[in-house]
């Protein structure tokens, strides 16, 4: 047993020592491996959407131009008239009364201006023999002219009679079709209420209303809507007119816009309509908002500088300039198109460090933002 243990001891000693004496081999590098994106310039497009409704750019509120008692109704709502087509009659029984009153004191002045200036005649073929003064004379001419000018004012008064007659008649105004009706036969109506709407259907808008902070870019934008009842038919659209003036209520701004081509729309109906346009004048890229960083306070990304086709590299900081965020995704510029840009731990980045590239992609965050 002793004999063993004496063998073995010099044994494992001269083997510590060669192995002590033994050089270290070489250990591989190790790489840190990071993700990154290939940048893509493209014109940054922006999307919103309003929700409105189809109406009739010509609509019109037509009203009885004296009030009275509803006897006649000859429309309802949807129904198409033409202009000068009836919609309504109100009683004339009192109207009729005033325009024969008018007609009589008409017949009446006129017997008296006949008259007067019957005896104004006979009054001047006196004057010459010196029968007649020149007092009477300029009586009987003055009664003559007043005659006359009440003659006159009672054919006007007949005249304004057989108007107000024929306001009992409601009319159309316009060709299309009626919205709206507010009335009931035996109704008492006043003089201008509103009681029929009459919607020109030949130029339907698009009627939405546009918060205040995306005014301005909406006077920029291109426009296309469609309609509830076919959502993937869309068809361009122009703006037409924008309100100065925000609604009191709901502090939004009222646009109207119409088909850039002639169209036929159902009033009434909803309407989505979608508005894009440019973020920038110039291509901009969209990367993911984790790869920004900073270079002395100013924003910068790491991109990886390559020296040939092995998927290793070394890393660079570079200064971008940066044009707006768009969810996630952040607008840059400056980098040429093609670089390698980190997209992961560039916390843990520093210049010059060499990198491992799993595979590079190229850059998929979005360039267009949809609200």
């Amino acid at each position: 047993m002793k004999t063993s243990l004496a063998v073995t001891f010099p044994a494992a000693l001269i083997a510590a020592m060669l192995s002590a004496c033994t050089p270290d081999k070489p250990t591989g590098e190790t790489l840190r491996p990071v993700r990154t994106i290939e940048l893509r310039y493209d014109k940054a497009q922006e999307t919103h959407r309003h929700f409105g409704s189809v109406q009739a750019r010509h609509e019109v509120d037509l009203a009885f131009r004296v009030g009275g008692k509803v006897v006649e109704r000859r429309v309802d709502v949807g129904d198409t008239v033409r202009e000068g087509n009836v919609l309504a009659v109100l009683d004339d029984t009192d109207y009729r009364l005033a325009e024969e009153a008018a007609r009589q004191q008409l017949i009446a002045a006129t017997a008296q201006a006949r008259q007067a200036e019957s005896d104004r005649q006979r009054l001047q073929a006196l004057k010459a023999d010196g029968s007649v003064s020149v007092s009477d004379d300029e009586h009987a001419h003055s009664n003559a002219v007043n005659t006359q000018a009440a003659a006159e004012s009672e054919a006007r008064k007949l005249e304004l009679a057989s108007n107000r007659l024929k306001y009992t008649v409601l009319r159309a105004s316009q060709s299309g079709v009626v919205s709206a009706v507010r009335f009931e036969i035996g109704q008492v109506v006043a003089e201008g209420q509103p009681v029929v709407s009459i919607a020109n259907h030949g130029e339907p808008e698009i009627v939405v209303d546009v918060p205040e902070d995306q005014l301005s870019s909406f006077k920029k934008a291109r426009f296309k809507a469609s309609l509830a009842s076919a959502p993937e038919e869309q068809f361009d659209v122009v703006l037409r007119e924008l309100s100065p003036q925000a609604a009191p209520q709901t502090r939004t701004y009222r646009a109207r816009l119409k088909p850039a081509a002639a169209r036929r729309l159902p009033l009434g109906a909803t309407a989505t309509l979608v508005v894009e346009r440019a973020v920038t004048e110039t291509p901009a890229a969209a990367i993911p908002a984790a790869a920004i960083t900073q270079s002395n306070g100013q924003p910068a990304l790491w991109v990886v500088r390559r020296a040939n086709t092995e998927p290793v590299g070394t890393v660079d900081l570079i200064r971008v300039a940066v044009h707006g965020y768009r969810n996630d995704a952040v607008l840059v510029s400056g980098p040429p198109a093609g670089e390698l840009v980190v997209i992961a731990g560039v916390q843990k980045m520093a210049p010059g460090l060499r990198v491992a590239l799993p595979g590079a992609t190229r850059s998929t965050a979005p360039t267009q933002a949809t609200q």
